[in-house]
C-alpha cells in the first residue's frame, strides 16, 4: 500500500499545484454564480462542461477580457471621428478701461446728448460706453493622411481584443477540464484504496475467526489486524486531500465553498488516429497565439506608416471664425434689441487655410525619427517571434501527437496487466482462504492488482489531458465542438 499511497499523495500534489498555478489564483467570484450559488451544504451535480460554463460565467478573467473587448469595439466602430471638425459657439461682453466713442452706438449716444436730444444719466452711459458684445463661432479641422491610418489602426486593437478574450476563454476552459478530470483520478484512486482496506478488513476478520478455531496462530491474526489498522489514516488523508480540492475546485467555479460537488464522469477518453503534419497543414493557422501575434504586426506596421505619414507629408489646417460684434446704438447692454437687424452688427470673422510640414520631424536625429527606429526594431522582434512561435507550435504538436500515441499504446498493456493482476488476486485469495498462502503474498498480489489499475486510469488521465493541449496548441475541437467565442455585448 505504500506505493499506492505515493500515487494518490502525487495526485494531491498535482491538483495542489495545479491550483495554485492556475489562471483564475483568486478570480473567482464567490458572490455571485447565478443559479449554482447554493448555500452552503448543498449538493451541487456537475458534469464537465456543467464546470467549464460556472467557470466562464463567473471567472473574472473573462469578465474584464469583455470589457476591454466592448471598449475596444466602441473605438473601432467611432475611430472615424478624429475626421471630425471642432466647432465652438462663445458669447462674450467685455468692459474696457478706456473708451473710444469710435463706433456707431456711441457715437450716436454722445451726439444725442451733447444736442441735447435724450437724457440720460452721466454715469450711466460713461458705463456703457465701455462694454462690447461680441457673439462667436468658430470651426475648425485638421488633417493628415496618416489620420486615415489611424481608423484602420483602431479597427486592428478591436480584432486583437477579440482575440485575447478567445485566449483568455479557451484557457478556461482547457485548465478547467483538466483539475476536472484530475478530481476524478484523485476519486478513483481513493476508491481503489477503499476498496483495499475493506478487503483488508474482511481478511482480519477471516483470520481472528481462523485464530479463534485454532486453524491459524495469533500471529496470523495480528498481522491482519495491523495491516488494516495502518490502512485507515492513509485512507483517512486521501479523504481529507479531496475534500480540500474539491472546496478550492467550488472556489474556482464561483459556487460557496462548502458545497458538496458530485462530479459525474468518468476516465474514459475518446481515441482519435491524428497525424502531426497533417494538423500543423490544416489547423496550425488557427493557434490564437500566432494569431494574437500576427495582429500585433499588423498593428505596429500601422504605427510606422501613422508615423511616416505625419513626417512626410503636411498636414492641413482649415479654421472658420464668424464673429458679430454689437455696433448699434441702444449700446453694448441692449444687444438683444439689434437681433435680425444686420446695420447693427459688425462682421469681424474670417477665413484660414494653413498647410503645415514639421521640417524637424524630418532629421535622421530627431526624437520622432528615432522613436520611428525604435518601432522598426520592434518590428522586426516581432517577427522573429512569430518565427520562433510557428516553429514551438510544431514541436507542441508533435510531442502531444506522440504522447497520445504512447499512452494510448500503454493504456492498452495496462488494461492487459489489470486483467492478469486481477486473475492472480483471485487465485492467491483462494489459496490463502484455504490456508495454502501467507498474507503477504495476498498484500503483494493485490498491491500490484492496485497499481495496475491506478496505473492505467493515470494513463487514460494522460492521454486526455494530451489530447486538451493539441485543442488548444490548433484551437479546434477534435473530439468535440470548439470553444464558442465570448459574447461582447
Amino acid at each position: 500500500m505504500k506505493k499506492n499511497k505515493t500515487k494518490v499523495c502525487a495526485i494531491a500534489l498535482w491538483l495542489a499545484t495545479f491550483v495554485s498555478t492556475s489562471l483564475f489564483g483568486a478570480e473567482a467570484d464567490s458572490t455571485g454564480a447565478g443559479s449554482a450559488s447554493a448555500a452552503a451544504g448543498t449538493k451541487l451535480t456537475l458534469t464537465v462542461q456543467d464546470a467549464v460554463s460556472l467557470a466562464e460565467k463567473n471567472s473574472r478573467t473573462l469578465k474584464s477580457a469583455q470589457i476591454d473587448v466592448a471598449v475596444k469595439e466602441r473605438t473601432g466602430k467611432y475611430g472615424w471621428n478624429v475626421l471630425l471638425p471642432t466647432v465652438n459657439v462663445t458669447g462674450t461682453m467685455s468692459r474696457t478701461s478706456e473708451y473710444s466713442p469710435s463706433t456707431k452706438a456711441y457715437a450716436n449716444i454722445f451726439s444725442a446728448l451733447s444736442q441735447g436730444a435724450i437724457s440720460m444719466p452721466t454715469d450711466y452711459a460713461d458705463e456703457e460706453a465701455h462694454w462690447s458684445t461680441i457673439g462667436g463661432v468658430a470651426v475648425s479641422w485638421n488633417f493628415n493622411l496618416a489620420l486615415i491610418q489611424a481608423i484602420h489602426a483602431s479597427k486592428v486593437a478591436y480584432e486583437s481584443g477579440k482575440i485575447s478574450l478567445k485566449q483568455s476563454q479557451r484557457e478556461v476552459n482547457t485548465q478547467i477540464r483538466k483539475l476536472f478530470y484530475g478530481l476524478l483520478l484523485q476519486q478513483e484512486a481513493l476508491k481503489i484504496q477503499q476498496t483495499t482496506l475493506e478487503n483488508s478488513r474482511q481478511r482480519m476478520t477471516q483470520s481472528q475467526t481462523n485464530f479463534r478455531n485454532g486453524s491459524v496462530p495469533e500471529l496470523s491474526f495480528l498481522q491482519a489486524q495491523v495491516s488494516y489498522q495502518n490502512m485507515v489514516p492513509e485512507v483517512e488523508n486521501s479523504k481529507s486531500a479531496l475534500r480540500q480540492n474539491l472546496d478550492m475546485f467550488a472556489f474556482l467555479l464561483g459556487v460557496p465553498v462548502g458545497t458538496e460537488i458530485e462530479l459525474v464522469g468518468a476516465i474514459e477518453p475518446t481515441y482519435i488516429d491524428v497525424d502531426a503534419d497533417e494538423l500543423l497543414a490544416k489547423y496550425g493557422g488557427n493557434n490564437l497565439d500566432i494569431q494574437s501575434l500576427r495582429t500585433n504586426i499588423e498593428a505596429m506596421k500601422i504605427k510606422l506608416s501613422i508615423t511616416s505619414l505625419s513626417t512626410w507629408t503636411p498636414s492641413l489646417a482649415v479654421s472658420y471664425g464668424y464673429q458679430p460684434v454689437y455696433i448699434g446704438s441702444d449700446g453694448a447692454w441692449h444687444f438683444y434689441k439689434g437681433i435680425g437687424k444686420d446695420e447693427d452688427w459688425y462682421n469681424s470673422g474670417s477665413l484660414s487655410l494653413t498647410l503645415a510640414w514639421n521640417l524637424t520631424n524630418m532629421l535622421p536625429w530627431s526624437s520622432n525619427m528615432q522613436g520611428y527606429k525604435d518601432d522598426q526594431a520592434t518590428l522586426a522582434k516581432l517577427e522573429l517571434s512569430l518565427e520562433t512561435l510557428l516553429e514551438n507550435q510544431k514541436v507542441e504538436v508533435r510531442k502531444a501527437v506522440d504522447t497520445l500515441n504512447q499512452a494510448r499504446a500503454q493504456i492498452d498493456a495496462m488494461g492487459r496487466n489489470v486483467d492478469v493482476a486481477q486473475r492472480a488476486y483471485d487465485m492467491i485469495m483462494r489459496q490463502y482462504r484455504n490456508g495454502m498462502a501467507e498474507l503477504l503474498d495476498v498484500r503483494d498480489t493485490e498491491n500490484q492488482l492496485n497499481q495496475a489499475k491506478l496505473g492505467q486510469l493515470q494513463q487514460k488521465n494522460n492521454y486526455i489531458s494530451a489530447l486538451m493541449d493539441l485543442e488548444q496548441a490548433l484551437n479546434v475541437g477534435l473530439t468535440r465542438p470548439p470553444v464558442s467565442d465570448a459574447k461582447t455585448e
